[in-house]
This record gives structure tokens, sequence and C-alpha cells, in this order.
């Protein structure tokens, strides 16, 4: 609600609009009772600048019919400019523009009219005296009107920044989000791979104590130790990031890592044949770690879930697109394989502006389908 509160600014205007009285007064000739008469005037008129805040347009009429009145009862001149100067720069500032000038056009109007039918020479009333009530008229008016587009333009301003800073806001916590959503999925993806793998391997390692096969035995430990110092480096350089560590980071891994990621899942006795077809050598390094963590999720998957005994991994690259698939021939579609792997392989994916579609195949099995634009990657 706006505040209409007396303002050292109004207090001002009305003590300088009850000068102008009292002067006039004071360097008149003037009975007692007009003097008096006058100062009431006076004090009206200061009022009448303090209600101008809040009704202007009132406060404004008020103003005119008060100095038409004066001059009616023959008081002291004060000319129609200056006791209405306060009002008229108020009712601009408040933004009624159009109604102050035309009472103050009607004013000076009213004014040469009188003064011409009391006989004052043509000369003074139209000249001098008309053309300094009428600057000052104007000056007051746009005096008022610049106040009020200044407080406007800042008013826009104070918005804009404000808006700006909350967009400034949203942005750092879509970037937060995002970055979160970013560290879960590779701490999801190294985690629950290197935990399937492990639980494979011990499984082999288990079956091979039992059947006093001490060399298989070792090597599906061996296997363990390998992925398990992998997974290690990983979060080391996941939680280096986090904590803005100085210092080289282990890179994410990408295509070149591939095969080393196929070959630790045959270890444990699962059929994987890998197929790359097409110019992959040049590939950017994001569609490089995209296409790893979407077959490393996809083969995980595979040994949490399917029973598979076989899995093809197929990469299909052409100058403007690469594909993914991995189709295995295990029990087909489960509960388990809808939760954060495949969400997060998704999201992976739609970041480059691609597609995944999985499913159970009908003869069997379950498949997973990337599709990346190439072209809308920068190398």
């Amino acid at each position: 609600m706006p505040d209409f509160s007396l303002t050292r600014a109004d207090a001002l205007l009305a003590a300088a609009t009850l000068g102008l009285v009292v002067v006039a007064v004071a360097t008149e000739p003037t009975a007692p009772g007009a003097a008096a008469l006058a100062g009431a005037f006076g004090v009206g008129f200061a009022a009448l600048v303090w209600c101008a805040r809040r009704w202007p347009l009132p406060a404004l009429l008020a103003t005119a019919v008060g100095i038409l009145g004066y001059y009616a009862v023959d008081l002291p001149p004060l000319g129609v400019a200056a006791p209405a100067a306060a009002v008229l720069y108020r009712v601009a500032e408040r933004g009624r523009v159009l109604p102050a000038a035309l009472v103050a056009g009607g004013l000076l109007a009213v004014s040469v009219t009188a003064r011409l039918a009391e006989g004052d020479d043509v000369a003074v009333v139209v000249g001098a005296a008309l053309g300094s009530e009428a600057a000052l008229m104007l000056a007051v008016i746009a005096l008022g009107d610049a106040v009020r587009n200044r407080r406007s333009l800042r008013a826009a301003l104070d918005r804009q920044a404000a808006t700006a800073a909350e967009d400034r806001r949203r942005e750092a916590a879509r970037q937060v989000e995002a970055e979160r959503l970013r560290i879960a999925r590779e701490v999801h993806d190294t985690l629950g791979h290197t935990m399937s793998v492990i639980t494979l391997q011990s499984a082999v390692a288990r079956e091979a104590l039992a059947d006093h096969e001490p060399a298989q035995a070792e090597t599906a430990l061996a296997a363990i130790h390998a992925v398990s110092g992998s997974a290690m480096a990983e979060l080391r350089a996941t939680l280096g990031t986090l904590r803005r560590e100085p210092g080289p980071h282990r890179p994410a891994p990408g295509f070149a890592q591939l095969p080393a990621l196929v070959h630790g899942v045959r270890r444990g006795g699962l059929v994987v044949e890998l197929r790359v077809d097409g110019p992959v050598a040049a590939l950017p390094a994001v569609v490089g770690s995209t296409v790893y963590r979407v077959v490393q999720e996809a083969l995980t998957n595979v040994v949490r879930h399917a029973g598979a005994g076989r899995v093809t991994v197929a990469v299909r690259a052409t100058p403007g697109r690469l594909t993914v698939e991995v189709v295995d021939d295990g029990r087909g579609g489960s509960p388990g394989r809808a939760g954060q792997g495949l969400r997060g392989m998704a999201e992976r994916v739609a970041l480059l502006g691609g597609t995944v579609a999985a499913g159970a195949v009908v003869a069997g099995g379950f498949r997973v389908y990337a599709d990346l634009p190439l072209a809308r990657v920068a190398a």
C-alpha cells in the first residue's frame, strides 16, 4: 500500500506556498480582517499540497477553486502560478500530467481575461506576466513528470535486477542439480558394474575352490582385484571433482576402454561378442564415454538379472550417427531392469540428443538399443 504520510518534501512545499501568501500580505497594505482571511487561504493552499499525494485530482480542483475564490474577495495579489505550483508538481508526479496541464491552462486563461477586463495593459498581461507564469507552471509540471518517470525507471531497473538475480539463482540450482545427477550416474555405473563382476567372480572362485581348481580360483580373484582397483580409481576421481582437489584427475573411461570392459565380463564365464563397425577412431570424448557407460550398464544388468549365456555388443558408426546394441539370450524383461541404471543410461544419451530403447526380444532375451546423432556433438 502506498505511503501517504507527510514527507519532508511535502512540508517544504507547503511551507513555501504559505510563505508566498505571507509575503504578499506583508508587502501590500491590507486590513487586519483581509490579512487574516488571506492567511486562512494560505493555510488551505498548504494543506492541499499534502492532500495532492493521496487525492491528486480533487486537490488540484480545490486549489484552482481556492485561487479563484482568493481573487474574488479582492485579497493581495499572488498570481495564479505561484500558489498552484506545488500542487501542480505533486499532481504531475502522481501521474496526472494532462489534468495538471488543463487546469494550469484554465487558470491562465481566467487570469488573463479578468485582468484585461479590469483594464490592465495588454502588453503587460499577455507579455511578461503571462510568459513568466506559464513558464513556471510548465516547469513544475515537467519536473513532476520527470521525477515520476525517474522513479518508474528505477523501479523497473530494480525489478530487472531482481529477475536477473532470481534467474542466476535458478541457473545455479539447475547446474547443481545436473551435477548431482551426473555424479549419481557415475557412482551408480561404477559401483553397480563392479559389484556385479565381484559377485560373479566370487561365485566362480568358490566353485573353483570346491572343485580343487586353484588356478581358476586365482584367476577369478585376480579379476576381482582388477575391477576393484579400477572402481576405486574412478571413485577417487569423482570425489576429487567434488572436493575440487588440484592436480590432474583420471579421465572418464571412454571408447578405448570398451574391450577391457568386455574382457572383464568374459572372465566371469559369460560369452560376450564385441562388434565394432565404421569409423570410431575420431569419436568425440563425450560420445566415447557415453557408449562405454551404456555398454557397462547393459552388461551389468545381464550379469545381475538375465541368467544369460551369451551377449552380443554391436557398435555401428557412420559419419553422422552412432548406434549401440546389446542383446542377450537370457530370461528377457524383469522388474530389476527398469530401475536407476536404465534411467541413468537414458539421461546420458538424451544429453547428446539421442534415444534409448530397451525391452524383451520376441525370440527370448533382452535388447538395449541406443541411437546417438554425432552431428550435434562437438569433438
